[in-house]
């Protein structure tokens, strides 16, 4: 098992003068304020109006939700970092921040790709839009793509981390990125981590084109049982209509 000798790592992706720093944690603020009104804005308003209450728009607001999670995992420690002129995180603060960057970005492209399977039905079915998209799909669909980002995120933390890391401790980046991890790690063998990137690369895509084929394989199901129902609905006519009916039919034949 190895055991990391790093009890912190050196942030140094803006390195220079401290008022420059002071300069680039003003930008950072400005940036994170307008990220926060924007998402903010986006899911207070999908909230409280009720003609948003759409599939799209419970996946925007997630969506939403998540990118502010993004950016929180980042932004604010390096706004500190640039005010105090200390630009070290700790080992325990470094993989909190990988496992949330990871956890973020993992679920909102699995969240997109939800989104792309809305409009998909949407535009090619859109006179059955209702009925396949339920809000109980909505909600399973969510919940699939925070479970799967939230798999991924922990399995690249934990290969990540596992690793050892002694000596030296300079991340060439304003916050934990795995790269750069993987870049002044002192274990001998980093081929894990590589190709275990490459596979969830892989199967985030096949994963993606699988749940998109899913989705309009059993679109003509759907389709087919809700449109027996309303032939059976529509065909449920009382026999004595029928009787009577056909005795109209008759009388004005024989009027005729």
């Amino acid at each position: 098992m190895n055991i990391s000798v790093v009890t912190e790592f050196h942030l140094v992706g803006f390195a220079g003068p401290w008022k420059l720093q002071v300069f680039q944690a003003g930008i950072f603020i400005l940036i994170y304020l307008a990220a926060l009104m924007g998402n903010g804005l986006i899911i207070s308003i999908t909230s409280w109006d009720p003609c948003l209450c759409t599939p799209m728009y419970f996946f925007l607001r997630n969506l939403s939700l998540f990118d502010l999670c993004l950016i929180s995992a980042v932004v604010p420690k390096t706004i500190v970092n640039s005010f105090t002129n200390s630009n070290y995180i700790s080992f325990l603060g470094c993989a909190a921040q990988v496992f949330l960057v990871a956890f973020s970005a993992a679920t909102e492209l699995f969240l997109l790709t939800a989104m792309s399977i809305d409009r998909f039905i949407a535009i090619c079915h859109p006179l059955h839009y209702a009925l396949l998209m339920k809000r109980d799909t909505c909600v399973q669909m969510t919940s699939l793509a925070c479970l799967s980002g939230g798999l991924m995120s922990l399995i690249h933390t934990a290969s990540t981390f596992s690793l050892s890391y002694c000596g030296l401790n300079e991340i060439k980046q304003f916050f934990c990125d795995i790269p750069q991890l993987l870049a002044i790690s002192c274990s001998e063998d980093i081929t894990a981590e590589v190709v275990l990137i490459i596979i969830n690369a892989i199967v985030f895509q096949n994963v993606s084109l699988a749940d998109i084929k899913e989705t309009t394989d059993t679109i003509p199901e759907k389709l087919t049982e809700g449109n027996l129902m309303e032939m059976s609905a529509s065909k449920s006519v009382p026999e004595d209509e029928e009787g009577d009916l056909e005795e109209a039919v008759q009388e004005d034949k024989l009027t005729s």
